[in-house]
């Protein structure tokens, strides 16, 4: 049974493969796989705010020092934060303890590399394999050979002032800024890089108890971070997820901003700069038809990948390109951190809004085509190939749109669901034409 999906190990808390006794042995093999024949290989551990975090990162802990590795123990930050750690404090590998934007029940355990990089494939199954199917016996290893963990007090206070440094202190008086911080691992760091930034801010969603990340808050949820900017009068909003991966935005006007509308802020402001390396934007198949056609009006290039930040991320350093994302809001800004960061994307835009003298609204170029998502909640994973209905139905959708929309159905890799995004320019067309998928899938999977 594979223990990695497409980012990181994922699932119920205290269930299969979410248990202590599984991060035990996955700290035991990433001491081996990632400890580049050190004695004494360092690793740091970060983590958001679930109850099931103490359980996870006391377990994996326990593991990498019985194979003689030592930890650092930074507490509570973004998982950007845990990528831009492993670089200050030049560990060999970073642990993220965290399920992004999942319920506070799940919880999930990625691996960074010393250079604070989602480690590959090859790498994963080496520490799957040694997990699975090795005794990982530690008889070995006695005495003074055992690692040691010690808490790092100053870890969000170093992440803080690498955030601020990405926009070069830019000051933001004169903004009222409302934070919604997800009751997640963001909840200390934002708003005090804001207010040290110097903006008004109103935060909500910052009082986590173990129990409440993600809940009715968070970018999951953008429609109480929009009720929160019209009610407060505010400039405009910023909304995280659980690990502050993502962002979405809402201007003064209440409209909701995407991982594609900021990306594509963002995009802009850089060629006019001369900032995008070689002109190019990387983004994903679920990337909005309009994006491609914005991007290239203003003398930029264009490059689609598959779903999902780690394919964003391994085109942007393939060849050399520093800015990507996915309407989902991972952001990667690779001048300033190698992974997905939601405070650091939201800071550029917050500066060409100072540059520039301009509302967010005015910023906001993209005019999408309509988009219909639905999920479906499916009991097991069937290869769609084998599923006749659904294939009709997929084949009789994409004769209907042609050149005209487009559609992508896929299961998710952390979640037992079926995503459904159609994309056309009728509004009522591709609506009828998701429902009607979404329904064959729930009679042929279910």
């Amino acid at each position: 049974m594979k223990l990695f999906g497409t980012d990181g190990v994922r699932g119920l808390a205290n269930v299969y493969p979410i248990t202590a006794e599984v991060a035990l042995k996955l700290g035991k093999a990433a001491a081996i796989v990632l400890s580049k024949n050190k004695n004494k290989p360092l690793f740091l551990i970060g983590k958001d705010t679930r109850r099931s975090c103490y359980m996870l990162e006391n377990a994996l802990t326990a593991g990498l020092t019985s194979m003689g590795a030592d930890v650092l123990l930074v507490g509570p930050v973004p998982t950007p934060g845990v990528a831009h750690l492993v670089r200050s404090f030049a560990a060999d590998a970073g642990i993220m303890v965290s399920a992004s934007h999942n319920p506070y029940s799940h919880n999930g355990i990625k691996f960074f590399d010393s250079k604070g990089l989602k480690l590959p494939d090859e790498i994963e199954e080496k520490i799957e394999n040694l997990v699975l199917n090795n005794p990982l016996s530690t008889d070995h290893i006695t005495g003074e050979g055992i690692g040691k963990a010690k808490r790092i007090d100053d870890a969000q206070g170093r992440y803080i002032e690498f955030v601020k440094s990405s926009i070069q202190n830019t000051k933001l008086k004169g903004l009222k800024i409302v934070l919604d911080c997800a009751n997640g691992a963001a909840y200390k760091v934002a708003p005090q890089i804001l207010r040290e930034l110097g903006a008004e801010l109103i935060v909500i969603n910052n009082n986590p108890n173990g129990l409440n990340i993600n809940l009715d808050s968070g970018a999951l949820h953008p429609n109480v971070l929009k009720t929160a900017v019209l009610g407060h009068n505010a400039d405009l909003g910023l909304t995280l997820d659980g690990d502050a991966d993502r962002i979405y935005m809402v201007d003064e006007k209440g409209k909701i901003l995407d991982g594609d509308d900021i990306t594509a802020i963002i995009a802009i402001d850089y060629l006019k700069k001369g900032k995008l390396k070689n002109k190019t934007v990387v983004m994903t198949e679920y990337t909005n038809l309009a994006f491609k056609k914005l991007i290239e009006s203003n003398g930029g290039k264009f490059v689609k990948v598959l779903n999902g930040d780690r394919y964003v991320i391994e085109e942007m350093l393939k060849h050399d390109y520093n800015l990507g994302g996915e309407y989902s809001g991972h952001i990667i800004v690779s001048d300033y951190n190698s992974t997905g960061d939601g405070l650091i994307a939201g800071l550029q835009v917050l500066k060409i809004i100072k540059e520039q003298n301009k509302k967010l609204s005015e910023l906001s170029s993209l005019e999408k085509f309509p988009q219909e998502l639905i999920s479906v909640n499916v009991t097991k994973k069937t290869p769609l190939s084998k599923l006749s209905n659904v294939q009709k139905a997929i084949k009789n959708a994409n004769n209907i749109l042609k050149e005209n929309g487009r559609l992508l159905v896929r299961y998710s890799g952390t979640e037992n669901v079926c995503r459904i995004m159609v994309e056309g320019k009728n509004k009522e067309l591709i609506k009828k034409i998701a429902n009607d998928i979404a329904t064959e899938i729930k009679k042929e999977v279910n």
